[in-house]
């Protein structure tokens, strides 16, 4: 795997995510993705259907570049509502898994006041490392 865990000996294994992620290629800096469609409309009211449309724009960005989803090692979700967040977080991580897979980058989330676009409630930023070829 072209991609590392790290994880700091005697630490307890995190649940969703990793203490940290090394890898070897060209980086991609991943912008704010909000739960907007290609046509810059935002795709719901709801806070995970928008997050699962943050998702799907990251993992969109990455791809054009040539990448997969397994290659994200980092993200950066900012809320508007961290209560919002855990009240979905069955939803969150059905919309997570739908997009992302099984894969666990390192992870923050961040409670905002606002985001730049009215309606957002969620924006996710990301790095990921892009496999060389061969």
């Amino acid at each position: 795997m072209p991609h590392r865990t790290i994880q700091p000996p005697g630490w307890p294994r995190p649940r969703g995510y990793a203490n940290g992620m090394a890898g070897r290629g060209e980086l991609l800096a991943v912008a704010g993705q909000i739960g907007w469609d290609e046509r810059e409309v935002i795709v719901s009211t709801d806070f995970a259907a928008q997050l699962r449309q943050a998702l799907k724009n990251v993992v969109a960005v990455v791809e054009a570049a040539g990448g997969v989803a397994s290659d994200i090692i980092s993200l950066t979700l900012y809320v508007t509502d961290k209560r919002e967040y855990v009240a979905a977080i069955q939803e969150v991580g059905a919309a997570y898994r739908e997009q992302i897979g099984r894969h666990y980058p390192a992870m923050a989330l961040v409670e905002v006041a606002g985001l730049l676009e009215p309606g957002a409630k969620v924006e996710i930023q990301a790095l990921a490392v892009l496999t060389p070829p061969g």
